[in-house]
């Protein structure tokens, strides 16, 4: 089973009462994935989400990797120490990327973490997974007819292609667009966890942190603020 987990650490420099602020969070943003997405596809992952937030005195940086087949906790850390030295270098060439003290996290995605693009279904063939489908629009070559309006369905993942997903349901076998497909959610089935003879501590993120260095933890979680996504 591929482990999941998340690596933090300490970074950036202490703020002065004459740094400037930096901007506000969107653009803090953009200036940190023109730094941190090259390095990551380059490592052979995907950038999944970069999020900026207010902690206290500093700001949290929270990056998301993944690729086919998962990413285990030491790709997790090596992924942290590259993304953590090329923010290093760009401060050290173009000035503040954030703005006074920041906490880098880079982790992988949990079980909740909805499905939106076609590389996302295909990491998760074989999971049971819930989605709303829009419109009634079959693939070309699909069996039978679908009633219109939307509807939320529960089916398991069995294939996916360029053009869409195919679903088993409770009806049977079907395809569908990935047009027409609201963000899927993965359904946790520990009986079939259980079966499989698979831990399930997959799906709890918190429990397979890799902690890089934790000896500076951030603020109080109800001090977060203004988090962008």
């Amino acid at each position: 089973m591929t482990q999941r987990g998340r690596a933090t650490r300490p970074t950036g420099r202490p703020r002065d009462a004459a740094a400037p602020r930096g901007g506000d969070l969107a653009a803090r943003r953009a200036r940190l994935r023109a730094v941190i997405e090259p390095v990551v596809n380059d490592a052979g992952y995907d950038l999944e989400d970069l999020s900026v937030s207010r902690a206290g005195r500093r700001h949290v940086v929270r990056v998301m990797v993944d690729t086919d087949g998962g990413i285990d906790l030491d790709a997790v850390a090596d992924v942290s120490r590259a993304v953590s030295a090329a923010l290093d270098a760009a401060e050290e060439t173009g000035g503040d990327i954030v703005a006074g003290e920041y906490q880098l996290e880079v982790s992988s995605p949990g079980v909740d973490r909805p499905l939106t693009l076609p590389r996302h279904w295909r990491r998760n063939v074989g999971r049971l997974v819930k989605v709303t489908v829009r419109g009634a629009a079959a693939l070309p070559g699909q069996r039978g007819e679908q009633p219109a309006g939307d509807r939320q369905l529960t089916g398991r993942v069995v294939a996916t292609d360029d053009e869409g997903v195919h679903l088993e349901t409770d009806d049977g076998r079907a395809a569908w667009a990935y047009a027409q497909l609201g963000p899927g959610r993965v359904q946790v089935e520990f009986t079939r966890l259980a079966e499989l003879g698979e831990p399930d501590d997959e799906f709890d993120d918190a429990d397979d942190s890799d902690e890089i260095d934790d000896s500076d933890d951030i603020d109080d979680e109800d001090d977060v603020e203004d988090e962008e996504r």
